[in-house]
Parts: C-alpha cells; structure tokens; sequence
C-alpha cells in the first residue's frame, strides 16, 4: 500500500474561497453581515477530487492520502480569535466531507484556528472535535501564525503544552506547516515554509521537549526543509552547545516526509537520514505544479523518486507505508479494521 502523508485540498469549490473573503471584508468593515456558511453540494466535492487530486494518485499508484485544507489559505495572520475558529470548522467540515464521499482514498487531518499570542484553548477544543466526532487522524501545526514575522514562542516553550497534552492523550501527531508568509521578503513557498522546516528542527534539537512528552510526534514537511543538507551542522551545533545527540533528543518523535522534487534531493534525504524516519510526502496538487522539463515527467510526481532511490524493498515499504501507519496510529487501526 502507497500512503501520501502529504496532501491538501488545493482545488477546494470557489465558495470556499467567497465565503473566506466575506469573512474578511466583514473584518474591515464590521457594518457587513456575517457571511453565510458556503454551500457546496457533495457532486461539486466530487468534481473537484476526482478531476484532480484522486486522478493524479491513480495514475501514479499512491492508494491513500492524509488530507488536509490548504496550508497557505489557513491565514493565521489574521488576529480575531472568532474567526479564525469559525475558518478553521467551516475547512475542516469540508474535508470530513470529502474523507466520507471517499473513505478509502483519504484521511483528514485538521487545521488549527490559531492565532500569534492567542491562548491555544481553541485549537485544543477542535483537534478533540474533528478527532473525536470527525475520525481526523492528525493535525497541521504552524509554528508562526505570524506569517513569517516569528513572534511566537518556539515550538519548545510552555505556551504549547496545552495542545501537546491533548495530542498526547489523543494520540494523534501534527505535521509542522506554516501558511502564508506576509512578510515581503520572504516568499511563502520558496523560503517561508522551507525556513519553518528548518527552524523548528534547530528548536527541538536546542531543547528537550519529548522529555516531557515521550509521545508526542511531529512530522516536519518538505524533506526537512535544509536539515538532510546540513545535517553535520546540526550535529556539530549540538556537540559545541553541549545538547544531547540528535538521533536520540529528536529523531525518535520526529519525521521528515519526501516532498523534494528532485531526484538529487531524494537521494540525499534517503542517505543522510534513515528510512526509519522518512514517510512518503508528494505534496500533490500543491507548491510545484507542472512538468519537469528536464524529465518529462511532473515535478512533484515523488513516488518515481523513492522507486529510482537506492533503497532495499524493506526500506521503501516503511517509507511508502509502514512509518506513517506507526506515526498516525488512527489512521492504522482503520486500515486493520477494513483488513488493510
């Protein structure tokens, strides 16, 4: 079984998108009537995933994939709590649909109503709500809800725990993902996200964080962002800071997924860090769309990377399958069920 730990509904229905922006206009001028929620019949859901999403895993032979809203759309940026919650409910009720329309080609995971600053009791209430009443199996977390100004603490600091402690006792791990970056000089694909990568990897290694929470797991995207590339960096800061080694303070509750498009890159990312701590990620239909010129083939088509990979054929069943089963234990016990 091919499992994508990485996909969000990039080609959602436009009344998404209108319902999104009559929530923001009422913002700027509060004289505006609340917006309706956008209505969006299942046959609209299913033109969007079936001409898109689920025909592009088809042809390349991925069976399942972790679905979420779109990361750059979550707009944590925005500061009023209400409303950030109400968008956070309206994605997320969108995507239980499409994981009900198409149970076995999907599983939720959630987008938090966070906010810089804000207390995280929101986010804790709608994790144990899509978990618990909508079968999620995970979440997406961002680190900066700021949009690329950082002013939250890092992903170490007590300010946290709250939702820690509810991932724990759920047992559900968060994929680290930032939204869109408001920052000019940092573009949201090309650095803001690959920055986040990084900067929460130099986070948990300068802590000690799965210390006070032995289960907690975290997925971090984009191939880890620039960690695999400067992994003797990262081992040497934590020698010359006098931190506990990497593969025992952090790998243990962490994954990197395969959202590198490239075929260098894949083989890097598949010599430098174990296949014990890899899932397989395609990010498809995200960041990188259209066809790499050099190959002939789409750019985020990651699977024909891990295939063409020197890997031996246990290595890329834990890669394709076995590791996000462990990671998202939800998501295994529904396949057990079903005799998967």
């Amino acid at each position: 079984m091919i499992i994508d730990c990485h996909g969000h509904y990039t080609t959602a229905p436009a009344a998404l998108q209108e319902f999104r922006d009559a929530q923001l206009a009422r913002l700027r001028d509060p004289a505006q009537p609340v917006p309706p929620e956008p209505e969006i019949g299942d046959d609209e859901i299913r033109a969007t995933i079936e001409g898109n999403q689920l025909r592009v895993a088809r042809e390349r032979g991925h069976d399942l994939t972790v679905f979420s809203p779109r990361a750059s759309h979550m707009g944590h940026h925005v500061t009023d709590l209400a409303t950030a919650a109400e968008w956070a409910r309206v994605c997320n009720d969108l995507i239980y649909r499409v994981t009900t329309l198409f149970p076995d080609n999907f599983a939720g995971v959630a987008q938090l109503p966070q906010v810089a600053g804000e207390p995280l009791d929101a986010c804790v209430s709608e994790l144990e709500r899509t978990v618990n009443w909508l079968g999620f199996v995970g979440c997406n977390l961002n680190p900066d809800p700021s949009g690329g100004y950082w002013d939250s603490p890092p992903l170490t600091d007590e300010y946290w725990f709250p939702l820690y402690a509810k991932m724990t006792e759920l047992d559900v791990p968060a994929m680290i993902h930032v939204s869109n970056s408001g920052n000019p000089a940092v573009h949201t694909l090309g650095a803001h996200y690959l920055n986040a990568d990084t900067t929460v990897f130099m986070q948990l290694a300068s802590g000690r964080l799965f210390e006070w929470f032995p289960t907690l797991r975290f997925v971090i995207p984009h191939g880890g962002g620039a960690v695999p590339y400067h992994w003797g960096r990262f081992q040497g800061l934590a020698a010359r800071e006098d931190l506990p080694p990497l593969e025992t303070n952090v790998l243990g509750n962490v994954w990197f997924d395969s959202c590198v498009y490239h075929q260098p890159g894949i083989d890097l990312l598949t010599s430098v860090i174990s296949p014990d701590s890899i899932l397989f990620g395609s990010e498809m239909l995200g960041a990188v769309r259209g066809g790499n010129p050099d190959g002939g083939f789409p750019w985020d088509d990651t699977k024909r990377y891990i295939d063409a990979a020197r890997l031996s054929d246990e290595d890329r069943a834990k890669i394709f399958e076995r590791n996000v089963r462990r990671v998202y234990p939800r998501l295994d016990a529904r396949l057990s069920a079903r005799g998967k």
